[in-house]
């Protein structure tokens, strides 16, 4: 038996395409508790995620994890769920319509946009083999994460070349390792800000709130720090906001050992505290909001901070599908396939083909 999958129909004398992979996280295929422990199963059983020797984490998560999680996770998206499934498909969805639409605009060789999820559906490998399909012998990847890990853009790399070792005749293939300090991307988070504080007026303090690791992915080598930092200084910077207005923190911490800090959870509290009146709360981390913005902190952060005395705490949204942002994304596109050129042209094609053809091949 082949290692290797079957190939899909070729034709000769075909104009070869670029694939654009864009690739986000995932979610649950729906905000029940059944969904929800296929779906954790699957992203909590990734080593890039959980670093545990996996005997030990393959009893916890079985016996403890997936047994008390599933439920009360699946009451936490049902409150943001929407009516075209998860926030974060639908926003991925729409930005990769319209960043094919963007690119159609500026790069005149032929080219597929897909989207695919690390984890649930649709997955890496489902699409990369559709974009072979398609015809597609060069495909871009690239992961929605504007900060590099190796818990999130590294399992995307990893699962991909993966996929690519079944194939016979593999596409080349180009990866995005981050964007956290590109200016079109920075320029866009800056401005969803101010285009809210105009809106809805302006908080005494922002909150930068990053999705957290484990410090230890820190002292390994992990950039994932660094470059959050880098990516809210260089935001702060664009606004013109001095360090005593803004703070840089990270939430999202899971079990008991030591994760980024300062925990946004204990940031709104001080805050809290501290009679601030009004803190508003925005994510650069995500380009689309989530259950972990959503919910996490549009709807938990909230409560929890009015409990603590504060007055108002404002969650800004992701960038989603703005249109400065859509800019920045075919930027990054644009530059990521410099060299990618088709030169052929209907003649061309046709020659290789008549050639093919003449040589004994079937189509």
């Amino acid at each position: 038996m082949s290692h290797f999958a079957k190939e899909p129909p070729y034709s000769h004398g075909s104009a070869p395409k670029i694939g654009i992979l864009l690739v986000n996280l995932g979610s649950p295929e729906a905000p029940t508790a059944g969904a929800v422990r296929r779906y954790l199963r699957e992203f909590l059983s990734d080593p890039h995620v959980v670093e545990i020797p996996r005997p030990v984490w393959w009893l916890i998560l079985n016996l403890f994890v997936l047994t008390l999680r599933p439920k009360a996770s699946a009451a936490r998206y049902a409150q943001v769920w929407t009516p075209e499934g998860s926030p974060l498909k639908v926003h991925t969805e729409k930005q990769t319509k319209m960043l094919q639409g963007y690119l159609g605009e500026r790069l005149k060789q032929p080219h597929v946009v897909d989207y695919a999820m690390r984890y649930g559906k649709p997955s890496i490998r489902e699409k990369l083999e559709s974009l072979k399909a398609r015809g597609c012998d060069r495909i871009l990847l690239l992961p929605l994460y504007p900060q590099y890990s190796a818990s999130t853009t590294a399992t995307v790399f990893n699962t991909a070349c993966a996929a690519l070792g079944s194939m016979r005749n593999q596409p080349a293939l180009r990866t995005v390792k981050h964007f956290h300090d590109h200016e079109g991307y920075i320029k866009a988070s800056a401005q969803a800000i101010q285009d809210d504080w105009v809106k809805n007026g302006r908080g005494d303090h922002l909150v930068l709130s990053f999705h957290g690791v484990p410090r230890r992915t820190l002292t390994l080598g992990d950039p994932y720090h660094c470059e959050c930092l880098k990516t809210g200084r260089l935001i702060a910077e664009q606004i013109g906001l001095k360090p005593e207005f803004y703070t840089i923190a990270f939430q999202s911490r899971f079990g008991r050992a030591e994760w980024l800090k300062p925990y946004t959870a204990e940031v709104i509290n001080d805050l809290a505290k501290k009679k601030v009146g009004r803190v508003d709360v925005a994510c650069p981390g995500f380009v689309s909001d989530c259950l972990e913005t959503l919910e996490e902190i549009a709807i938990e952060a909230k409560v929890e901070f009015l409990k603590a005395g504060g007055k108002e705490l404002h969650y800004i949204p992701c960038l989603n599908e703005r249109d400065d942002w859509l800019h920045a994304l075919t930027d990054i596109t644009l530059k990521n396939l410099l060299g990618w050129n088709n030169n052929a042209t209907p003649d061309t094609l046709k020659a290789t083909r008549d050639r093919a053809l003449q040589l004994g091949a079937k189509q």
